[in-house]
């Protein structure tokens, strides 16, 4: 997946100067991003301060890491479980 042009801290700077005021079109062609961007970034980082956003991405990361661990945990009490059923 490509990343973002983007910094959280860059994000969040834009979502308040759009809380400030300016409208999302004039936002939108102001730093070069598409109106879809932009109400993305708004659902995703809406409300949240930079350490907010530090703080989600890190959660972010576990949850990943966690979700690759849970697959791997599983297999092996399959295979675990086989085992101590046959008789040897």
């Amino acid at each position: 997946m490509k990343g973002s042009r983007f910094s959280e801290e860059q994000i969040i700077g834009i979502l308040k100067e759009h809380q400030a005021g300016l409208g999302a079109k004039e936002l939108c062609r102001k730093h070069g991003i598409s109106d879809a961007t932009f109400y993305e970034w708004r659902s995703k980082y809406g409300g949240m301060e930079i350490s907010d956003a530090r703080r989600f991405k890190t959660l972010e990361s576990e949850n990943a890491k966690l979700k690759k661990m849970l697959p791997e945990q599983i297999m092996d009490v399959a295979t675990l479980k086989e085992m101590l059923g046959k008789n040897f």
